[in-house]
């Protein structure tokens, strides 16, 4: 019956110490929710002068420059010769262009660039 009064006794001291000795952790919550809360605020300081400076920009900016035709790509060797053995059966411009998912100007310059001729 000793062992088991000691050990209760051991315990109930432990309890009473932890109230006086762990105050430590809540200093450390407390500096790190400032911490947070400043930078919280930074954030938005940020983002409302990126927001001005966009702003401005918008304002200050000269009309937009006309936007260049992109290079075309360049049509695969398949395709070009579905076009070419589509000419040769005997298809319009318009009808293999319909069939090659191209438009009637690609198609003829892919038969120009085999040398078909066209009348």
């Amino acid at each position: 019956m000793d062992i088991p009064l000691i050990l209760l006794s051991i315990g109930v001291l432990a309890v009473i110490l932890s109230f006086f000795v762990g105050n430590k952790t809540r200093a450390i919550d407390d500096e790190l929710e400032s911490v947070s809360i400043s930078l919280h605020h930074e954030t938005s300081n940020l983002k409302k002068r990126v927001r001005l400076l966009e702003e401005e920009l918008m304002v200050a900016s000269p009309a937009p420059e006309p936007i260049a035709v992109a290079p075309q790509k360049p049509i695969h060797a398949i395709i070009v010769n579905q076009i070419t053995s589509l000419h040769k059966q005997g298809y319009t411009i318009p009808e293999i262009a319909k069939r090659a998912s191209l438009s009637e100007r690609e198609v003829t310059e892919v038969l120009h660039s085999k040398g078909v001729r066209l009348s």
